[in-house]
């Protein structure tokens, strides 16, 4: 008998790469031998796919039966790749026809009882069986729908074993069977917050919105019970939907972490707001065998907001700081390197000491000096360099909630300041057409310092005696004329003037 081949993916990350898979059956002790760097959970295949066989009614003949995985050299984990080692055994035992699974990439887990469980990871690895070439993908009629998000590749959903066998020329008869389907992802609780909901702080307010028109990161400072929380779970609320490449890149990211895709993509930005108590695996993501995304990279094109960010451990917020300059995270194990995307909007909130008081009205504070530097010290110097902007708020007094609850309330609505936002990216992408970036904050400084673009010294006079008095870093010089430039956006005016660089020195000195 000639071996019989089919395809699976093996997904490193989001990369998705084609693994060949051979089977072949010989003469000699039965037996069912899988080679090519398996991982124990892949292993454990040859279990699943003899009971699902005998199972579904077309059994593999009692001889030994050989399964490759190519190339043999590329890690493999998961139990994605029953289906594929499956019709390819029965493919070599010349139960179904050989030619008809060579054309088509087989995803899918099996059940003893022969029916296909749906597996994590469906939107990505469809995507790269189509970058790689693939025209027909089989996966389980559970994973159907997020498969058919990948444009371009015709999608064929099987509920078990039998009705693939069937579709590939099996002589069975057709059985019904109960498909197996994945439990509904959760609703997301921030789509319902308004902005209009916060009290007073109008500074904050406009902050947040310049914060969302260019991308830009943002460190509050303030009391217990001044919004800071409430400021940042409002956010995501006023960025806009995303574009199709960003939708794809953060449902594919949902899939590989087991949240669940339906029909359609997200077209929403991500919010994750971590515990302090989380490791930095679970924060910029890691694993030893099966390398998986962390919050950081679920929040993608989103919003990452770290709450009581002192209380985080240092070690844990520095692992932020490559990634909030390149917008990856690079993960290094022994056998393999995973990438995943970063491209992140950080927010972190702080109360000013440890008893949170100093600078409230009428409360004392009971913390020393050394004391408060030393709790905001666990921010790094290095990391804070990294925040566009430092704010400090501060709690609303009884006249302006008063003044709110009376109906006096001037903050805008979610709607209203998410318009501001689609206008201001707007004028910035008319501007940045011509090159490869979206945003204010993706603009590389020695751009921003060259060309038409460059800022005469009488836009720059604030900046340049705080860079030649060594508070202001090169890197912070930078940062201080992309929100210069987004002021300007929000303000309709085709060029930053010394008071949009001067408003955003300020609000990156506002601590």
């Amino acid at each position: 008998m000639s071996v019989a081949r089919t395809r699976a993916v093996s997904l490193l990350g989001l990369t998705g790469a084609l693994v060949e898979i051979e089977a072949d059956i010989s003469d000699g002790l039965p037996g069912f031998l899988l080679i090519g760097l398996p991982d124990t959970s892949l292993g454990e295949a040859r279990d699943r796919v003899r009971a699902a066989a005998v199972n579904s009614g077309c059994a593999l003949p009692p001889r030994k039966l050989t399964i490759n995985l190519s190339p043999a050299a590329l890690p493999k984990h998961g139990s994605s790749f029953d289906l594929g080692i499956a019709v390819a055994a029965l493919a070599a035992a010349e139960l179904v026809d050989r030619e008809s699974i060579e054309r088509v990439v087989h995803l899918g887990e099996l059940g003893l009882d022969g029916r296909l469980r749906p597996v994590d990871g469906i939107l990505p690895a469809v995507l790269g069986a189509a970058q790689a070439g693939a025209s027909i993908v089989m996966v389980p009629t559970a994973n159907g729908d997020e498969a058919s998000l990948v444009p371009g590749i015709r999608v064929v959903p099987v509920a078990c074993l039998r009705d693939a066998a069937i579709w590939h020329g099996g002589d069975f008869e057709p059985e019904p069977v109960e498909p197996l389907v994945r439990p509904r992802a959760a609703e997301s609780e921030t789509t319902a917050l308004e902005l209009s909901d916060v009290i007073g702080n109008a500074a904050a307010v406009d902050a947040l919105i310049a914060a969302a028109s260019g991308g830009h990161h943002l460190l509050m400072v303030g009391p217990p019970g001044a919004g800071k929380s409430m400021l940042a779970a409002r956010l995501p609320g006023i960025l806009p939907d995303l574009e199709a490449d960003a939708a794809l890149e953060v449902s594919s990211l949902r899939s590989l972490s087991g949240l669940g895709v339906e029909a359609q993509l997200e077209v929403r930005p991500p919010y994750e707001s971590p515990h302090h108590s989380c490791s930095a695996a679970a924060l910029v993501g890691g694993g030893s065998t099966v390398i998986r995304p962390g919050a950081a990279s679920l929040a993608s094109r989103g919003v990452l907001f770290l709450d009581e960010a002192p209380e985080f451990a240092t070690t844990v917020l520095d692992s932020l700081r490559q990634p909030l300059e390149s917008g990856e995270i690079t993960i290094h194990r022994a056998r393999a390197t995973a990438r995943f995307p970063a491209r992140f909007q950080l927010v972190l909130a702080a109360n000013p000491c440890p008893c949170g008081q100093y600078g409230a009205r009428d409360i004392a504070c009971t913390c020393s000096p050394t004391a408060r530097r030393r709790y905001l010290g666990r921010l790094s110097g290095p990391l804070v360099d990294r925040i566009d902007m430092q704010l400090r708020v501060s709690r609303i007094d009884s006249a302006q909630f008063r003044l709110a609850t009376n109906g006096g309330s001037t903050t805008v609505s979610s709607d209203e300041a998410r318009g501001r936002v689609v206008e201001a990216r707007a004028r910035a992408r008319h501007r940045l057409r011509d090159t490869p970036w979206l945003l204010n904050s993706e603009v590389p400084g020695q751009w921003l310092r060259s060309g038409e673009q460059r800022l005469g010294l009488e836009q720059t006079s604030a900046i340049d005696r705080a860079l030649e008095s060594g508070s202001l870093t090169m890197r912070g010089y930078d940062r201080v004329l992309r929100l210069a430039w987004t002021l300007a956006d929000l303000g309709g005016i085709g060029r930053p003037d010394a008071s949009h660089v001067g408003g955003a020195l300020a609000l990156r000195r506002s601590l």
